[in-house]
């Protein structure tokens, strides 16, 4: 366990704001968290979590303890037939996951290639891209709980996971610090191609029965055409979750946008968030530092030196601006500090 006070938090966040932690503590074990929980000065645990610090916005300093969160770990736990168990501690980069599981013969990550981020944050999201969540290969996972050091195991019921969510966001949030998780992954289960996108990568290349591996760099190739890459530009990725809106709802706004596209999903619409924004004007949009990407207008952007309260403030005004067009309230996806 590693202290350091008056912390700078720039490289901490893919957003790139610049923000001071009063102190930040780097956890590589369960035991850390038991001996911080006793440490004077940390004994009310009133923590900030941190993971890869892909999902958050930081909108000033942080005054209470920034614990990130570093335990390290990549293991296959047991194996019957095809299916294999494997453990990822939660400090884990997620796309260090899959790249290791591809080179173990497995599939079932591939079509998450490139999502930023650790494994610890990803079943709080249930991380999910080119028609796959975390959900479809999850087993189960460890959480600390913060208020009295105990260590729980969650399954998959337990985790409740929806669309962009989990019971870590609502009614267990800030509750557990979650320290490793397990996945069921698979030697030989057909790749997953339902994608349109994808299937025009491997078709370009003329893959015709695609692996593992070959999916996974189509993903990787179709996420680094449309997102920014936050070593150039700063960015949270999807900022806005895709609203799904009522059957009847979706067919009024289709009659005034017959170009709207949507698809069925738990008994509605879920509507692209990004078309939305983009046919209101904003991508590309830039006022100062803080912007709307001008590839991907679900993406907000720091040029450069923008603050957390501005994106913040351009945020507020995008959402805004959906609500009064088409009455649809985008869901902030991104963590806001």
């Amino acid at each position: 366990m590693m202290t350091q006070a008056h912390a700078d938090l720039r490289q901490m966040n893919t957003f790139g704001i610049a923000a001071r932690a009063a102190v930040l503590v780097m956890v590589g074990k369960t035991a850390d968290l038991d001996a911080l929980a006793v440490t004077p000065g940390f004994e009310t645990r009133d923590w900030a979590v941190l993971g890869g610090g892909s999902n958050i916005l930081l909108t000033g300093d942080v005054n209470r303890p920034v614990v990130r969160i570093a335990i390290p770990g990549l293991k296959v736990v047991a194996e019957a037939g095809d299916r294999v168990l494997i453990e990822a501690g939660a400090g884990v980069m997620w796309h260090k996951l899959v790249m290791w599981s591809l080179d173990q013969g497995l599939s079932g990550l591939e079509n998450l290639s490139l999502i930023p981020g650790t494994v610890g944050a990803a079943p709080i999201q249930n991380i999910g891209a080119y028609g796959v969540e975390l959900k479809d290969v999850f087993d189960s996972l460890e959480a600390w709980e913060i208020s009295d050091g105990h260590t729980h195991t969650f399954s998959a019921t337990d985790c409740a996971f929806a669309y962009r969510d989990s019971v870590f966001k609502r009614d267990l949030k800030g509750r557990f610090i979650i320290t490793r998780i397990r996945l069921a992954l698979r030697r030989n289960a057909p790749v997953n191609i339902d994608y349109g996108a994808i299937r025009d990568v491997l078709k370009e290349r003329g893959i015709a029965s695609p692996s593992p591996r070959d999916v996974s760099e189509a993903v990787i190739a179709i996420r680094r055409s449309k997102l920014p890459d936050p070593a150039e530009i700063g960015n949270a990725g999807s900022f806005f979750k895709n609203p799904t809106l009522p059957i009847k709802h979706y067919e009024a706004l289709k009659a005034m946008h017959p170009d709207m596209p949507g698809y069925l999903s738990n008994g509605g619409m879920k509507v692209p968030a990004g078309w939305l924004i983009e046919q209101a004007g904003w991508k590309g949009f830039r006022e100062g530092d803080a912007g709307v990407h001008t590839k991907q207008a679900l993406v907000l952007v720091n040029h450069g030196n923008a603050s957390g309260a501005q994106l913040k403030s351009l945020s507020e005004r995008v959402r805004t601006d959906i609500r009064e067009r088409y009455g649809v309230d985008l869901e902030t996806e991104v963590n806001i500090w």
